[in-house]
């Protein structure tokens, strides 16, 4: 956990130039601190430690330098207070709701999340009497019709996944505001790079740091950031359940956001060539891409991201078939769950990720038998763009 003032300095200086204190040997890129624990000076040292009126390293479970300046990181590029950095960016997203939520209480939350946290909505809070209520992506007049005496949290991803529609974050903000909720925003398609919903009134900001924030498939973890109230919650909660970041996998994504600028400009370049590619294909029924004139949300996006992301959704003509002769025949891209990798990815939920789902709840979050879902990489754009359209044909 970290208490970091906002910086004035550019979101590219700040993932380059943000560290934790040098060594004595004064190495210029911070080194890997393997340690389970940490000694102390003497007795009144570790009493006043414990008692948390220090600030220090006691645990790696509680803090380690590594995970610090990942951290730290993350909260100047997103103008956050304070953040605390997990193994995964979903046991982020559960110790952030087991940390606040009580039971009785009720969330309200976009029908477009991702699979596996509508599952600990629907399946896995439940066991605590917390339920949810949930609205569509055309639906948003209907969001307080559904607020309760006993709503605590508002959330929503934008760009959801994996239909890649956009919420406006300013109206939930001030909804949030209006009937004194928590407002939390799953951020990991845009990266703080790209957008930074604390600016809209989100109080926390969740990602996925596997995906665009490591940006090349090697490591596993997760990060909420945002206010220090809040995030004071969800550290006493961690430190005692253990979800802790290894410090290894957070100096592999300390290391990566200093490249995370640049890296998501190329993605967003190659992703919006794929997009217009597939809007002109005749065996292409649709394609969502929030920097896209076509896209439903296209204004919106233009008002809250820089740029549209590197995920484009569209749909194949001839429905589930379609889409699993279309994987069949991919040659170059890869066929994985992942996405923000280096690698371009492909996928069609249809008949993989959701397949659990009925027709009429896939259809719900925007998932059509067609759908695929590409994580542009950094391959040659016209490379990309061959692989797709020989696989269509």
């Amino acid at each position: 956990m970290h208490n970091k003032t906002r910086t004035k300095n550019h979101i590219e200086t700040e993932a380059i130039r943000t560290q934790i204190e040098r060594s004595q040997f004064l190495e210029h890129s911070n080194p890997l601190y393997l340690t389970s624990s940490y000694i102390f000076e003497d007795a009144e040292d570790m009493r006043a430690s414990f008692a948390d009126e220090k600030q220090r390293n006691i645990y790696s479970r509680y803090t380690n330098p590594n995970n610090s300046e990942f951290v730290d990181k993350v909260c100047r590029m997103e103008g956050a207070e304070n953040g605390y950095a997990f193994a995964t960016g979903m046991s982020a997203v559960f110790s952030t709701f087991a940390a606040l939520l009580d039971s009785e209480d009720h969330i309200v939350s976009c029908q477009s999340i991702f699979g596996s946290t509508q599952t600990l909505f629907n399946n896995i809070l439940p066991k605590w009497n917390i339920s949810t209520s949930y609205f569509r992506i055309n639906e948003i007049d209907r969001i307080e019709s559904l607020i309760q005496p006993n709503t605590k949290i508002l959330y929503a991803e934008s760009p959801t996944n994996p239909a890649v529609d956009i919420l406006g974050l300013k109206l939930l903000g001030d909804l949030a505001k209006k009937h004194n909720l928590i407002f939390i925003v799953d951020n990991c398609f845009a990266t703080p790079y790209l957008q930074q919903p604390i600016k809209f009134g989100a109080h926390l900001v969740i990602h996925s740091a596997t995906k665009l924030m490591d940006g090349q498939g090697r490591v596993l973890g997760g990060v909420t950031v945002g206010s220090s109230e809040f995030i004071q919650k969800i550290y006493l909660f961690s430190r005692n359940t253990g979800p802790a970041l290894s410090p290894f996998n957070a100096w592999i994504l300390s290391k990566s956001l200093e490249t995370l600028p640049v890296r998501v400009e190329k993605h967003c370049d190659n992703a919006l060539r794929i997009a217009e590619f597939l809007e002109g294909h005749d065996k292409v029924n649709f394609v969502k891409y929030p920097f896209l004139k076509s896209h439903p949300q296209y204004q919106l996006a233009q008002n809250q991201m820089k740029l549209g992301g590197n995920v484009v959704a569209f749909e194949i003509k001839g429905g589930i078939d379609a889409g699993r002769n279309f994987l069949n025949a991919i040659q170059l891209l890869s066929l994985s769950a992942n996405l923000g990798d280096t690698r371009s990815i492909v996928t069609h939920p249809a008949s993989t990720t959701h397949a659990k789902l009925s027709e009429e709840d896939r259809l719900k979050t925007g998932i059509t038998g067609g759908l695929i879902r590409v994580s542009v990489g950094l391959e040659h754009p016209e490379d990309i763009i061959n692989d797709l359209n020989q696989a269509l044909n």
